[in-house]
């Protein structure tokens, strides 16, 4: 499976984008997929996952209430959808898989995509 993000760019604080990640290969419903971030200086921050038959997702505390991922198995794609921006969230956005059930860690991910830049102004 190979990833490939897209949907990042310029937001004002309050508004909203919707990442995407495009998965190649057949067998992407058997993977578990999440969102992380990384801002300059910092580590990878887990944002968000959900499993593979989408009965179960999770957040990160900083991104609850604001955040949906959600994915389209048909299309092999998972969406991130951001709401009510706010500067903080301003990293590189990174999508990743696994197979096996969702979790919330960097270390359990062992396919990554390039990352898409996220800035969001005040």
């Amino acid at each position: 499976v190979q990833l490939v993000e897209s949907g990042g760019g310029l937001a004002q604080a309050g508004g909203s984008l919707r990442l995407s990640c495009a998965a190649s290969g057949r067998t992407f419903s058997r993977y578990a997929m999440g969102w992380f971030r990384q801002a300059p200086g910092k580590e990878r921050e887990f944002v968000a996952a959900i499993n593979w038959s989408e009965t179960g997702t999770a957040y990160g505390d900083s991104v609850k209430g604001r955040f949906t991922i959600s994915r389209d198995n048909a299309k092999n794609t998972v969406y991130l959808q951001m709401n009510s921006l706010k500067p903080e969230d301003t990293a590189v956005y990174y999508c990743a898989a696994r197979q096996g059930r969702l979790i919330v860690t960097v270390r359990g991910y062992d396919l990554w995509g390039q990352g898409t830049q996220v800035t969001v102004s005040s």
